[in-house]
């Protein structure tokens, strides 16, 4: 298993490396990332050098998409989601929108990684949350989880053998019958969001007990979940619960 795990991890570096790109633009430059947002373009961050700091930014295209698209941050729960994941990555928010991280020459990589994260994670929380639709997947799951007396702790931060913090939306302790259940949703089932959470699993498993287990709920109201998809899920031990047949696994997570 760990020689499997190895090659799947250097499989999504080289990924990653072959699908990055760079370009001056003033004082800033820009890294082309092969992330998308929810429009299917390629996520894109900018950096400069102050002094003895290395400036990292999304340059506001985050907040500034949802906000054109119709989200408000309005309401006590979407700020307590936005605050939470940008603590969660240590990034601030700034009063043009931007996302900004603060990095040196030693954890500029881990920066990194943090707003990229973020704006992934941003982007994919609010994908559908526009004024007319009633709540966010995140607060359906947990709707569910609590009609079914699934036993869990929300917003879980693992730190992977990489150093690297990844960010889950559940765990379900280990029971008698059940090994460890990390929970990440998917609200758009798309390629780049498989790619980072094959990261994130793959970096996170070696330090987690014996067995732990990681499952993926996928929004696939909206978009079908493709054979492709299901098939690269499995591949790297994640097991996909599609949101529409979501009673076939009550047991498997409440045991």
């Amino acid at each position: 298993m760990t020689s499997e795990v190895k090659v799947l991890f250097n499989k999504y570096i080289d990924w990653l490396k072959d699908n990055t790109s760079f370009k001056n633009i003033d004082d800033w430059v820009e890294i082309t990332t092969p992330f998308l947002d929810r429009h299917n373009d390629m996520l894109q961050i900018y950096v400069k050098r102050q002094n003895d700091k290395i400036i990292l930014s999304d340059g506001g295209e985050i907040i500034n998409d949802l906000e054109i698209s119709g989200l408000e941050f309005n309401s006590p729960k979407r700020m307590e989601i936005l605050n939470l994941t940008l603590t969660s990555f240590g990034v601030k928010l700034k009063d043009d929108n931007s996302l900004v991280v603060i990095a040196n020459e030693s954890n500029f990589p881990l920066k990194k990684h943090n707003l990229i994260q973020t704006m992934l994670t941003l982007n994919d929380i609010f994908y559908l949350a526009k004024p007319y639709v009633k709540s966010l997947f995140l607060e359906d799951v947990k709707l569910w989880f609590d009609e079914n007396d699934v036993r869990y702790t929300q917003n879980i931060k693992l730190t992977g053998e990489s150093g690297f913090d990844h960010m889950f939306d559940f765990i379900i302790p280990k029971s008698r019958s059940k090994p460890e259940r990390i929970i990440k949703l998917m609200n758009r089932p798309v390629k780049d969001q498989t790619q980072a959470l094959a990261f994130n699993w793959i970096d996170t498993l070696k330090t987690r007990p014996e067995n732990s287990n990681l499952y993926t709920i996928i929004n696939n109201r909206e978009l079908s979940i493709s054979s492709e998809i299901n098939d690269a899920l499995r591949a790297y031990k994640i097991i996909p619960i599609p949101w529409t047949e979501r009673q076939k696994f009550v047991n498997e997570l409440v045991a």
